[in-house]
């Protein structure tokens, strides 16, 4: 599988119509179990929201690496 499918098959979604919403709790970082990391640069943001057994480093070196890439392919 090519970086690109993985990106778009596992990595990307539409947020129109699925009910899905930032609250106050998801923007510092913690919503019960769920916690997330975020990368933002001039065009884009990128968010990585885990839970158990993912690790806070590992979800942040996904998510910096998944902005970096946008970065390189000028996205």
């Amino acid at each position: 599988m090519s970086w690109q499918t993985y990106v778009d098959e596992h990595l990307m979604c539409d947020i129109d119509g699925l009910g899905l919403h930032l609250a106050a709790a998801s923007i510092i970082g913690l919503d019960g179990i769920r916690r997330h990391h975020y990368k933002e640069d001039r065009a884009s943001l990128v968010f990585g929201i885990y839970e158990e057994p993912v690790t806070p480093g590992q979800c942040n070196m996904v998510v910096e690496r998944l902005g970096d890439y946008l970065i390189d392919q000028g996205l």
